[in-house]
């Protein structure tokens, strides 16, 4: 059984929000979004109401239309950032694999669980289209099977990595001089139709042995990586009901696996949020539209919401206006949901109940 919280919460930093004109209001803090201080006091904060995970959204996608902001910080960068400044909550960054070698971002998750003691993880997620095709200028553009073959592919290559030091292979014996035991550091050997990786990591085992996975259902393909990969699920789903028949197909696909589902939630706090919708929406020159459920009112109805999230293992909140629906959460809800946060000890596995993966190569003796 699990020791985590009844219900997980996770929430999702993307720049200002992810309403696309969050940036022109008042509040928004957008002229220190490329700065530390914007996201150390946001995911602070976070962190000490005990939020269990910050999601921090990437894409190598590029905004071309003037009036959205143009930029973003790289999230797995963000993410070794926040390090110091959090001390519970887990920092999870996308990293895409369609453009970017496993070998790269397998030693980054696995420098930031480091870091972080063991609460480090990786959204998993591929990049379709011609226009960032055209940035890297490395090989075609890909259909979505491809796609997401190929991110199985980097799952896999990223796995072994993290398994190529066993836990006891620094030995740093100073009489001798040996810093470590060669023959328990391993080359992976893996070919594969998209990577060929020798192997092995420079980077030791991690506190968590294997750093969580994550991935957000989006279709048949990411549904199989999920089933096949992943720890944590993102879905999205415009009621708690069709969130919950999606948990359970995934479940029914993952077997014996035992992964966490969070249901992604829109939501948009404030004092009169019907008018905040409202100029967002004239910014934007049309309405806010999402295929996810969608949460626009006081912070007693997301309570609510959260009190009959059935059939999931939590939420990821995504806040449309990121620093003041954050505040509100912080202040108005976390209070209630969250009203003892004890002291946290353990890695993320430790905390979710699960177990610390066997090492391939030690078991291989």
């Amino acid at each position: 059984m699990s020791d985590s919280p009844e219900l997980l919460l996770a929430v999702e930093f993307a720049g200002t929000g992810i309403h696309p004109s969050s940036w022109r209001r008042d509040d928004s803090h957008a002229e220190e979004l490329f700065g530390p201080r914007y996201w150390t006091e946001l995911v602070g904060a976070a962190d000490r109401a005990g939020v269990d995970f910050a999601f921090f959204s990437d894409t190598f996608g590029v905004v071309s239309d003037a009036t959205t902001v143009r930029g973003r910080l790289d999230a797995v960068g963000l993410a070794a950032r926040l390090t110091t400044a959090t001390t519970r909550i887990g920092v999870i960054p996308t990293a895409t694999v369609t453009h970017t070698e496993p070998f790269h971002v397998a030693k980054a998750i696995q420098t930031i669980d480091h870091t972080t003691l063991g609460r480090a993880g990786w959204e998993v997620a591929v990049t379709p289209g011609a226009a960032p095709v055209a940035l890297f200028g490395r090989k075609e553009e890909q259909d979505t099977a491809s796609l997401w073959a190929e991110a199985h592919e980097a799952a896999e290559v990223a796995a072994r990595l993290w398994d190529s030091w066993e836990d006891d292979a620094e030995i740093r014996d100073v009489a001798t001089g040996r810093f470590l035991d060669r023959d328990k550091v391993h080359y992976i050997d893996f070919v594969g139709e998209y990577f060929s990786v020798k192997g092995s990591s420079i980077v030791p085992r991690s506190p968590q042995g294997q750093p969580l996975v994550a991935v957000t259902v989006t279709g048949d393909e990411s549904l199989g990586f999920a089933a096949q990969r992943a720890d944590l699920v993102r879905v999205r789903a415009t009621d708690v009901s069709a969130a919950g028949d999606l948990a359970t197909r995934i479940r029914a696909v993952a077997g014996d696996r035992r992964i966490f589902v969070l249901l992604d939630v829109d939501v948009l706090l404030g004092d009169d949020v019907a008018a905040d919708l409202a100029q967002l929406e004239a910014w934007a020159g049309e309405p806010y539209r999402s295929d996810t459920l969608v949460h626009v009112g006081t912070s007693e109805g997301l309570i609510e919401l959260l009190g009959d999230a059935t059939g999931v293992d939590g939420v990821t909140l995504r806040p449309l206006a990121l620093p003041s629906t954050l505040h509100e959460l912080v202040e108005n809800v976390l209070p209630v949901v969250r009203p003892d946060i004890a002291p946290t000890t353990g890695t993320l596995r430790d905390r979710l109940g699960l177990p610390r993966p066997a090492n391939r190569f030690a078991a291989a003796h």
